[in-house]
């Protein structure tokens, strides 16, 4: 019977403790969601990482606009090349009618213009690979990271709870007192 004592006291500490680091986690998630302020010591020490996750935001904020603007690129192309293409169609049309010095240019000017259309054309098959692999890269690496990153900030909430708690714990403590050694211990 002694025994089943006891389990069931080491259960109920358990429950408490669970609680209680359950407790701290969520005052540490309403700080952070209310922007209060946190222990200048704890935000200092978690600076280099803060200066990476910065970096990490700005990589994949630049991925989605770099894939934004070579779409509109590759789409800005497309119009003109085919404009332009028209445009040299046309002069060599209205060359074929001209047989003068005028009708000699207009042809050229048209050519040039064709060939000019064919170029800028030429351009959206290196454009279309470097599009599929920003866009790999995005959505391989960078959401891998920023799962990691997730998982990452969710220890980080706890373990600044848990400091917290120790914060408290440690205000309140008396080294004369085994039983307060014991729960600053625990936590």
């Amino acid at each position: 019977m002694d025994s089943f004592g006891q389990h069931r006291a080491e259960e109920q500490q358990t429950v408490v403790s669970r609680m209680q680091k359950k407790y701290w986690k969520t005052k540490q998630v309403f700080i952070k969601a209310t922007g209060r302020k946190e222990d200048e010591h704890v935000v200092a020490s978690d600076a280099d990482l803060d200066a990476k996750l910065e970096v990490f935001h700005s990589i994949q904020e630049t991925c989605t606009e770099l894939l934004k603007i070579v779409e509109k690129y590759q789409l800005r192309l497309n119009v003109i090349s085919e404009e332009e293409n028209e445009l040299g169609l046309f002069l060599k049309f209205q060359a074929e009618r001209d047989a003068t010095q005028a009708g000699k240019m207009m042809d050229a000017t048209g050519r040039a213009l064709c060939s000019s259309a064919k170029q800028r054309l030429a351009l959206c098959t290196p454009l279309s690979r470097l599009k599929q692999e920003v866009a790999t890269f995005s959505q391989r690496a960078v959401s891998d990271t920023l799962m990691t990153i997730n998982r990452m900030e969710q220890a980080r909430t706890e373990y600044r709870g848990a400091l917290l708690w120790m914060k408290d714990v440690s205000q309140e403590l008396d080294p004369d007192t085994l039983k307060q050694m014991e729960k600053f211990r625990k936590v």
